[in-house]
């Protein structure tokens, strides 16, 4: 995989005292985390930083943190900007595991819901993960994942199995067929496993269409 190179210093400590001690000296607060290691807490200079997130995809590229006498393997999972100012004030990064593989939460799309014939039969489409968490290689995590719902009726559950994944990439889950969504008449319910898994707290609330 293309890796890149960001330069970086640690930070002794967290906190908003320390964060905007950081941003004075023309320095953006960053963390990096996962891998099954404590969190490295550093800085990175502002203006490198900012010259790397105008070059685009920033959030999938790879980079190699160099800190003290580290290398941190990553890849960027969040930057927050000013509300105002539009500029960098915190990045997360995700360490990359030494098999070049990461665990990320990937969006379900559903496609043709004007055509279902469920739905077009006044059913609903009953959402038990907007998100599928999966391991994957780091240069090619996928943006969604896409259901098509143009043969769906009502009644039918939609597993993982019926997911269409790329090569390489695999469901943290395992144990299960799990659900994904189903299509329920007016009035109905989810079947018991997605009625489960949505009260379970990792996914989102049921969605209509």
């Amino acid at each position: 995989m293309a890796v890149a190179e960001i330069s970086a210093t640690s930070r002794p400590r967290a906190g908003k005292g320390a964060a905007r001690q950081a941003r004075r000296a023309g320095e953006v607060p960053a963390v990096i985390y996962g891998n099954k290691k404590d969190p490295a807490l550093i800085t990175i200079n502002a203006n490198e930083l900012k010259k790397l997130l105008g070059r685009g995809k920033f959030l999938s590229t790879v980079f190699d943190v160099k800190f003290d006498t580290a290398t941190e393997r990553c890849l960027p999972r969040d930057v927050q900007f000013d509300p105002v100012m539009d500029f960098p004030l915190h990045v997360d990064f995700q360490r990359i595991s030494d098999d070049g593989r990461i665990r990320v939460s990937v969006p379900v799309a559903f496609l043709n819901r004007e055509i279902s014939p469920g739905l077009k039969r006044g059913g609903t489409l009953n959402i038990v993960r907007h998100e599928i968490e999966v391991n994957c290689p780091a240069d090619n995590i996928p943006a969604q994942f896409e259901v098509d719902l143009a043969s769906v009726n009502i009644g039918t559950s939609i597993h993982i199995s019926s997911v269409n994944l790329p090569e390489g990439v695999t469901p943290t889950i395992t144990d299960r067929d799990f659900t994904v969504a189903t299509v329920v008449g007016k009035g109905g319910k989810a079947d018991d496993e997605s009625e489960d898994e949505s009260g379970g707290g990792d996914e989102a609330a049921a969605s209509t269409s």
